[in-house]
């Protein structure tokens, strides 16, 4: 078993809170070309895809599984008419596992290792291991893209002050970072992670981005890549603040695009999952009342961003996420019900409710199926 660390994922929710940042939020943009980067096809996207995250997990009922990854990876292409998965995380083993069997079910990969909250060295060797099988498997024939990573100012130590994410969260909110200095660091460590990127991988490069952050030189990379948590009532304001990513001439990539389950979700963007109290014992979701659990709300905001995308023929999107393990549905429990604060399109449901050590199963949401109906309109268009 490789040895990585991964992040507590309630930790860093509940840390994040604490301190108010999460998500990424576009500001308003100028026009620009298309962001295809490919020619052929009838408009749309040229990818449609879902993000599936790998991890440690936080009980050993949410650990990660082979046989339950190859049962997912089934579902996202038989179920979802999902035609790429964004397979990311920490741990080169689970990576490269995931990537292959994607390979084998003949989806198009984009991988892209996120390992934080250790040394820059450690960060980069896990990229580098990572790159070198993708390219692996794209001699061997496989379509496949490799990210270098995701939000360098969250995860990598250095770029700004603290030695974890939550540390570094509560110091850029708290106004005690040197602005211009993070912006060197993170120049300059995601020109070393494109670099070694192009050293190992030899098909097309991206990073996923927080604009409101991450000033991205991008001609670095091929793919221009986007974490997308806006909300607008009106969908041409989404394409007024897209506009802006297409001045470099390159392909568009939505990495990550989604909503909580209830109502009032997509309003609150990236803090939408900011409804759960992980101070109590069990969490429990947060409100007097709480708020009303709507997939419906789910599904509406994921096919309107979809719509969106298809008409400004972006290179691709991929919803954010597939399955959120530790995060588990609790039917005729509001308080508990931590699913609301998922952004999976499928639920988790505990053979045992609130026994962190039980088994589960995953059921599709209504945002399963309305995306599952979208993907496979759109496949048989082109």
């Amino acid at each position: 078993m490789e040895k990585t660390k991964g992040i507590n994922r309630a930790q860093f929710l509940a840390g994040a809170a604490a301190v108010g940042v999460a998500g990424a939020v576009l500001p308003a943009g100028g026009a620009g070309a298309t962001g295809r980067g490919e020619t052929g096809g009838r408009g749309g996207l040229t990818r449609r895809g879902v993000v599936y995250t790998l991890g440690a997990g936080e009980t050993p009922a949410t650990a990660w599984s082979a046989d339950r990854m190859r049962a997912d990876l089934r579902a996202i292409r038989d179920d979802l008419h999902a035609d790429t998965v964004d397979v990311t995380g920490d741990g080169v083993e689970r990576l490269t596992a995931t990537a292959a069997e994607a390979a084998e079910l003949g989806l198009h990969i984009w991988l892209q290792p996120t390992l934080g909250d250790v040394p820059e060295r450690d960060i980069l060797d896990h990229l580098a291991e990572t790159g070198r099988f993708a390219e692996r498997l794209r001699r061997q024939g496989a379509s496949v893209e490799f990210s270098v990573g995701c939000e360098f100012w969250l995860f990598v130590p250095g770029i700004i002050p603290g030695d974890t994410v939550l540390e570094r969260i509560e110091n850029l909110q708290n106004g005690t970072v040197d602005r211009a200095r993070m912006q060197r660091r993170l120049a300059r460590f995601t020109a070393k992670a494109a670099a070694l990127g192009r050293k190992v991988f030899h098909g097309r490069l991206s990073y996923a981005s927080a604009p409101e952050i991450d000033h991205v030189d991008w001609n670095l990379f091929d793919v221009v890549g986007i974490d997308y948590y806006s909300y607008f009532p009106q969908r041409k304001d989404y394409v007024r603040e897209l506009r802006q990513h297409l001045r470099w001439g390159k392909p568009v990539a939505i990495t990550e695009f989604g909503t909580c389950t209830y109502r009032g979700a997509p309003e609150a963007g990236g803090m939408g999952w900011d409804i759960v109290d992980y101070d109590k014992t069990p969490p429990e979701i947060k409100g007097d009342p709480p708020p009303v659990r709507s997939e419906r709300t789910q599904a509406a905001y994921l096919l309107d961003l979809l719509a969106v995308f298809e008409s400004m023929n972006l290179y691709a999107a991929m919803v954010f996420e597939f399955l959120t393990a530790d995060a588990p549905h609790r039917p005729g429990d509001p308080r508990h019900d931590l699913d609301m604060a998922s952004y999976g399109i499928a639920k988790a449901v505990q053979d045992r409710p609130g026994d962190p050590d039980t088994g589960w199963h995953r059921e599709p949401k209504e945002a399963f199926h309305a995306v599952a109906r979208a993907y496979r309109r759109a496949g048989q268009r082109q």
